[in-house]
């Protein structure tokens, strides 16, 4: 917590102020008492949001929302005015540290019993959330705070009325972003519409963060488009995640909202460890609690009496009187002197579940019987993962059941691979990629990518049968299409394999050798990496040839990003006539194959320099020559018969 400022105002109705918390997309945070002496976190929004009345309606209907929300791991609204000239609403404020904080900086990935524990009692904080009709849409870490009495939610609602301005293209704040690279779920990736599933995904990855330190798709440090490409083709790293949390994860996780366990499944069977937080994070939670209230204390020391008589920027909505201690909330920490029942045993009773769950919750309901019966952990069911009679049991009960592998696939197959289809390796016309990963007949493990020479197609497709030499996919999902609605899905696949390197592969009539290629989330060669610019080429513009640019960036990233950007400029011709003018065309293209060649999907613009008379291109492919000895110069075909632009490194 920082001190107030003096541009800052002492009251915001009818709490005074204590301090700063933060500064978010949103507007500013402060600490405040209310007369009662409840602690609350107030949030007044930005004037630039505050100035758009599409954000006040939005933002006042999500106050509402809000408002039917606050109990079970979540903070009650406490008073709000979303009519002032500065909109502000004040939450219940509990100390404490985020998950991100605690797992990141203080003590790293949390043991099996909490993580567990964690995922009980954030599907809980779910369930009310959602019954209020509000899906959260920015689950992560940094909005997940640890209480001695359960884990809370936070910054949910608001971040939904930021999202609806800047879709309508009112908003442009660096800070208005709805989603976190790397804990945002498939659907939001793809832009498609929100339902209660997106935050058990977004659930799925932070039970993954605690676990073990990281997000399961990475970072944003291979860049944005990468991870949100990973999170929706990709499945999740589950290295070093625990086995009997491996199952409930995944399930989370699934590509299909509708295959993922709602948040009352999870709450109502997922059981919850006391005390659920290890002795080395409670007791810094405690320390955190005592130094809140001495900063408290010394404010209302200093400023009180100032407080109580200063400016306010409007009136709240609270109803008579203030209201009684609250249940744990989430704003930093729980309050060691919190009377609320633990978040275990609060949950509202849910609607009917959907039938195709039922043999998913009656597995569940005999694990919590077994955990009773002091079993030390239970499994997730995990569709891809054993058999029947090895589901739900614990590590060691299996009895002669034998497992089976998590898939069918032969190792041979696993990996990515690439062909041309129409040209020569040497200059390819039409090019197309499959990465294969492990799956069980049914599940959609193969990733393709096709490339013609206007034209990127990409999608799934689903394992039909596998054996030593053979596996055959059958139907497909267009996942990216480039220009859009361009592609049709994939005819059914086969490929058998020749060598450990080499594989033939059909598709109809269509036949190609592919050979094995790079895959993961940096496949771009160090060669490429880096500016090109155009080599002078006088012979052909003449004494307009330095007017004739332009400059390539090439950066890391997987297949499926967009990993190069064109910036092209020219004289503007009007009638055959040069003239002073110049314009300048920006365009980027999606990475489609990767190894000494790139395969790159059409140029498409790039609207910050774009001009009326350029155009979107052709699919391409770059090749490194040597000049002078040296990795120097860049040549970029069109995906047709035709010469080369040439660029050297700059």
């Amino acid at each position: 917590m920082e001190p107030l400022n003096a541009e800052d105002p002492v009251g915001i109705g009818p709490f005074r102020l204590i301090g700063r918390l933060g500064v978010g997309g949103m507007g500013r945070v402060f600490l405040a008492r209310s007369a009662g002496g409840r602690t609350v976190a107030v949030k007044v929004v930005h004037a630039q949001l505050a100035a758009q009345d599409e954000f006040r309606r939005r933002f006042a209907r999500e106050v509402a929302a809000l408002e039917r929300v606050g109990g079970t791991g979540t903070a009650p609204v406490l008073g709000s005015d979303t009519d002032a000239e500065s909109p502000w609403v004040a939450i219940g404020y509990v100390p404490g540290p985020s998950l991100r904080t605690v797992v990141g900086d203080e003590f790293g990935p949390l043991p099996p019993t909490t993580v567990r524990s964690l995922a009980s009692g954030l599907a809980r904080a779910l369930v009310h959330i959602h019954a209020a009709g509000l899906v959260h849409r920015d689950l992560k870490p940094s909005n997940v705070l640890l209480t001695v009495d359960g884990p809370q939610i936070i910054d949910f609602g608001i971040a939904r009325a930021v999202d609806t301005v800047t879709e309508g293209g009112g908003l442009t704040s660096t800070g208005a972003v709805v989603g976190s690279p790397g804990f945002m779920s498939p659907e939001q990736v793809r832009g498609d519409r929100l339902t209660p599933a997106s935050d058990v995904f977004c659930l799925g990855s932070v039970l993954v963060y605690a676990a073990t330190g990281r997000a399961p798709f990475g970072t944003a440090d291979s860049g944005v488009h990468a991870t949100m490409f990973r999170i929706a083709h990709d499945e999740p790293d589950l290295t070093d995640v625990a086995p009997e949390l491996a199952g409930l994860i995944r399930a989370c996780l699934a590509k299909d909202p509708e295959a993922r366990p709602s948040a009352a499944e999870i709450a109502e069977t997922v059981p919850v460890a006391d005390p659920w937080l290890p002795a080395d994070v409670l007791a810094p939670i405690g320390r955190h609690t005592a130094r809140l209230l001495e900063a408290e204390a010394a404010s209302t020391t200093g400023t009180g009496a100032a407080a109580d008589s200063g400016t306010s920027t409007g009136g709240a909505s609270l109803s008579a009187g203030d209201p009684t201690p609250p249940t744990p909330l989430p704003s930093t920490v729980s309050s060691a002197g919190s009377s609320a029942a633990s978040t275990a045993s609060t949950a509202p009773r849910t609607p009917a579940r959907r039938p195709r769950r039922t043999a998913l919750v009656a597995g569940l309901a005999a694990l919590v019987v077994a955990a009773t019966a002091g079993v030390t952990y239970t499994f997730w069911p995990d569709p891809d993962v054993g058999r029947d009679e090895q589901k739900n049991r614990p590590v060691g009960a299996t009895g002669d059941v034998s497992a089976r592998p998590a898939g069918i696939v032969p190792a041979g197959f696993l990996g990515a691979w690439e062909g041309v289809l129409q040209g020569s390796p040497e200059f390819p016309r039409e090019t197309a990629r499959i990465e294969i990963t492990q799956g069980a007949a049914g599940s959609k493990s193969a990733v393709y990518v096709q490339v013609t020479e206007n034209r990127l197609c990409m999608g799934r497709s689903r394992l039909v049968s596998a054996d030593e030499d053979k596996v055959v996919y059958g139907e497909s999902d267009v996942t990216t299409s480039v220009p859009a609605a361009r592609c049709t899905p994939a005819a059914h696949q086969t490929l058998t394999l020749r060598s450990p390197d080499v594989l033939e592969w059909t598709s109809g009539a269509a036949k190609a050798t592919f050979r094995k290629a790079p895959s993961g989330p940096a496949v771009v060669p160090a060669k490429f990496l880096g500016h090109w610019s155009r080599i002078p080429a006088p012979e052909i513009y003449g004494k307009d040839d330095e007017r004739h640019t332009s400059e390539v960036t090439i950066t890391q990233g997987p297949v499926g990003a967009p990993v190069i950007s064109v910036i092209d400029g020219y004289p503007r011709t009007i009638d055959g006539v040069t003239t002073s003018e110049d314009w300048a065309c920006g365009t980027t293209a999606v990475l489609a194959g990767a190894g000494d060649m790139l395969i790159l999907g059409p140029s498409t613009r790039d609207t910050t320099a774009w001009d009326r008379e350029c155009q979107e291109g052709l699919s391409r492919h770059a090749v490194v020559d040597k000049l002078n000895g040296k990795d120097r110069r860049l040549l970029l075909y069109p995906m047709l018969d035709g010469e080369p632009n040439e660029y050297y490194r700059s």
